[in-house]
C-alpha cells in the first residue's frame, strides 16, 4: 500500500497547478475531480441513472453529462444533492481506492478539493493545504470560472473556511504569490515526502 499525500484546498487555490509540480516529478496522482469526471461519462452506468433521474435536460447533444445543468437541478435541493452523491460517492470511493492500489510510486498524491468537507483526511498519512489569500481566490475564481463575484462568493461560502482547512494541514503550499515558487516548495516537499514513505 502507497503512502499516501492527500492535496486540497480552496476553489481556484492552485490545486492543479501544484500537482502538475508533483507529476514533473513522477509522483502518481490521483484526481478526486478527474474520477468524478470519468464515472459520469458516456456509456459508464452512472450517467445512464442520472439520465433516468434527471431527464434529457442534464445530457449534452454529444452524449454526455451537463454537469452545470446537473448543478443546477440539485444545488438547491437537499434530497436531490444527497440522492446523487449517494450514487456517485461509492463508485468513486471504489475507484479511487483501485488507483492509490495499483501505483507503483512511493506515494500517491490524492487531488481532493472537499477533503475536510467530507471528513477524508483520515484516509490519507498526510495532509498538504494550498492555501491562498482570500482576495486572490475570489478574483482567480471570477477570471477562470467566468463567473459573476456574487457566485464566486456563494461556492466560497459553500466550502469549509480557510481557518479549518489550514488547521487540518501537516504542510502548506502558498500560492498567493509569484508562481515560480511552488517548484522549489514542491521539490522540498516531494524529497520529504519521499523519506516517510519509506
Amino acid at each position: 500500500m502507497s503512502y499516501i499525500v492527500a492535496l486540497t484546498g480552496g476553489i481556484g487555490s492552485g490545486k492543479s497547478t501544484v500537482s502538475a509540480s508533483f507529476a514533473h516529478h513522477g509522483v502518481s496522482i490521483v484526481d478526486a475531480d478527474e474520477i468524478a469526471r470519468q464515472v459520469v461519462a458516456p456509456g459508464e452506468p452512472a450517467l445512464q441513472e442520472l439520465r433516468q433521474r434527471f431527464g434529457e435536460s442534464i445530457i449534452s447533444a454529444d452524449g454526455s453529462l451537463k454537469r452545470p445543468a446537473l448543478r443546477e437541478r440539485i444545488f438547491s435541493n437537499a434530497d436531490e444533492k444527497e440522492w446523487v452523491n449517494k450514487l456517485l460517492h461509492p463508485i468513486i470511493h471504489a475507484r479511487t481506492q483501485y488507483l492509490i492500489a495499483e501505483a507503483q510510486t512511493p506515494y500517491v498524491l490524492w487531488v481532493v478539493p472537499l477533503l475536510i468537507e467530507n471528513g477524508l483526511q483520515t484516509q490519507a498519512n498526510r495532509v498538504l493545504v494550498v492555501d491562498v489569500e482570500p482576495h486572490i481566490q475570489l478574483s482567480r475564481t471570477m477570471s477562470r470560472d467566468g463567473i459573476s463575484r456574487q457566485q464566486a462568493e456563494s461556492i466560497i461560502a459553500a466550502q469549509i473556511s480557510r481557518e479549518k482547512r489550514l488547521a487540518c494541514a501537516d504542510d502548506i503550499i502558498d500560492n498567493s504569490g509569484d508562481p515560480k515558487l511552488i517548484e522549489p516548495r514542491v521539490a522540498q516537499l516531494h524529497h520529504r515526502y519521499l523519506q516517510l514513505a519509506v
